[in-house]
């Protein structure tokens, strides 16, 4: 054969076997995969049935615990239920036998009382039979003294009764007057207390603000400059401030005279400028003034605001702030009104903490204290009196009605309606009578005396009267055989009331009546 074909017989064959082979190994692998991932799955389904076993007995011992816990709960219910039941039961068998006992005490307490009232009944009627024996008693004795003193029982009555009437009125009388005595020794004391305690807590200058200023010059070479040709630059500057300029033989000084506090500063301040200048001339002078005007109510401004500051006082309306600046260019009496307004809200706030007062309320009283005057620094006139015109303003600005009856109170124009009024006109006073406080015209100081004397001197048995203490203390003399002793107090009583309704004063006037008995005999 050919040696090719052989060798492709050969090869086909070989090709066959191998094919043949493959196919052997191939199933064997085959087998043992399949052999291998039955014991696999075996093996899974062993595990699984072992895990749902372990789940089965621990979800079945989940299951006894809960009931367990659940059996225990429920026992431990049932037993506090049938604590409480016993409880209840034993508060009701406690409670009833309580009951009973209560029922018992009763019937005896009746039967007690029935003892009683029988008893009370046999007495009233021995004291009914006695009331009457005493009766018959009683009339027999009024016959008889009747009989003996000539009266009848009706009269007799009547004397002693009037007789009790006028020894009972005597007593009353001693005792109302040692009740008075009293009362007014312990309000003054503690009045007097509360006073000395504000005062000496407040420290205050003493007044005095003139209607003078006295400007003071280098050299008298610059009075030349300040009157101008023909007397132009002064008539320019009294004309444009309002203020007299009075330029006499003082060495180095000028006088500048108004009554407005204001208007003296401003003609003050402006003359200093044209002096620093020494361009004095009408149209400079006008111009000057103007600016210093301009300035001046900032600074008014300003010092309101440091006033309400230094005070504490917030909330204030501007305008207010603003009148209250003003105060500081005014004057009352000769004393400054700003430093006044500030010492009476000071005493304002003192005394209403020493009465007691909550803090509001003493804010309250600082505020008024501070506004009560400001009727005196308004930007027009008004027919008003300055306590009425100052609490419209504080009305119209939005203060607290307790403010608004403070100030239009605090001169008894209006009727106080809130506990800060009195405190108010009390401080007012305080301020304005202490020592040093204000100047008063010494011709009204006198014509006040003299009325108050006379006004003493104008009752019946007044034999002399005296003012002293510079106004402050009336001591009346009174004739002995013509005043008595209750008469001196009802006289002082009469004269205290007509010097608070007629006149004017400041602070208080103490009336003192004396009446003493002189036995004057001569030895020769």
């Amino acid at each position: 054969m050919d040696p090719i074909i052989i060798t492709v017989i050969a090869a086909a064959i070989a090709l066959v076997a191998g094919i043949a082979a493959g196919k052997l190994i191939f199933a064997k692998n085959t087998q043992q995969k399949i052999d291998d991932a039955e014991l696999r799955a075996k093996n899974i389904v062993r595990e699984a049935e072992l895990t749902a076993e372990n789940i089965r007995k621990e979800k079945e011992l989940q299951a006894k615990e809960k009931f367990v816990a659940l059996k225990s709960a429920h026992d431990k219910e049932i037993n506090e239920r049938n604590r409480k039941l016993a409880e209840s039961e034993n508060r009701i068998k406690q409670k009833e036998q309580s009951l009973g006992q209560k029922e018992s005490n009763l019937e005896k307490q009746v039967k007690d009382n029935d003892v009683i009232k029988e008893n009370l009944n046999k007495q009233i009627d021995v004291v009914n039979k006695k009331r009457t024996e005493l009766e018959k008693h009683q009339e027999e004795h009024i016959r008889r003294l009747e009989k003996i003193a000539n009266l009848t029982a009706e009269e007799a009555k009547i004397q002693l009764v009037e007789s009790l009437k006028n020894e009972a009125h005597t007593q009353a009388i001693g005792m109302q007057q040692e009740i008075i005595d009293d009362a007014k020794q312990k309000a003054n004391k503690e009045a007097r207390k509360i006073i000395i305690q504000t005062i000496q807590r407040t420290a205050a200058e003493q007044a005095i603000e003139n209607a003078i200023t006295v400007f003071n010059l280098e050299s008298d070479e610059i009075k030349g400059q300040i009157i101008g040709r023909e007397g132009r630059n002064i008539r320019a500057l009294e004309a444009a401030t309002g203020v007299d300029l009075i330029v006499d033989d003082t060495p180095e000084a000028i006088l500048l005279s108004c009554f407005d506090p204001l208007r003296r500063e401003i003609a003050r301040l402006s003359l200093q400028r044209l002096v620093t200048d020494g361009r004095i001339h009408p149209a400079r002078i006008e111009e000057v003034v103007e600016k210093t005007r301009k300035q001046i109510e900032e600074q008014v401004m300003e010092i309101g605001e440091r006033t309400v500051i230094d005070l504490g006082i917030h909330g204030l309306h501007k305008e207010l702030v603003r009148m209250v600046g003003r105060m500081r260019y005014r004057s009352s009496y000769g004393q400054n009104l700003l430093m006044h307004s500030r010492e009476t809200a000071n005493l304002c706030a003192t005394m209403a903490a020493e009465l007691g007062m909550n803090h509001n309320m003493t804010k309250l009283a600082k505020r008024a204290g501070l506004l009560h005057d400001i009727g005196k620094v308004p930007d027009e006139e008004s027919e008003l009196s300055h306590a009425l015109l100052g609490a419209k303003l504080a009305e119209k600005y939005g203060e607290n009605p307790a403010v608004v009856n403070a100030i239009g109170a605090h001169h008894d124009e209006t009727e106080m309606q809130y506990v800060i009024s009195p405190i108010i006109q009390a401080c007012d006073a305080i301020s304005g009578a202490r020592p040093g406080a204000r100047r008063e015209i010494m011709q009204q100081y006198l014509q006040r005396i003299k009325d108050l004397e006379n006004l003493a001197t104008s009752y019946q048995g007044v034999e002399k009267a005296y003012a002293i203490q510079a106004g402050r203390e009336l001591r009346v003399i009174v004739e002995s055989d013509k005043v008595t002793d209750q008469d001196s107090d009802k006289l002082s009583f009469e004269i205290a009331q007509k010097i608070q309704t007629e006149m004017t004063f400041p602070g208080q006037i103490k009336v003192t009546v004396i009446r003493e008995k002189r036995a004057v005999n001569v030895a020769r």
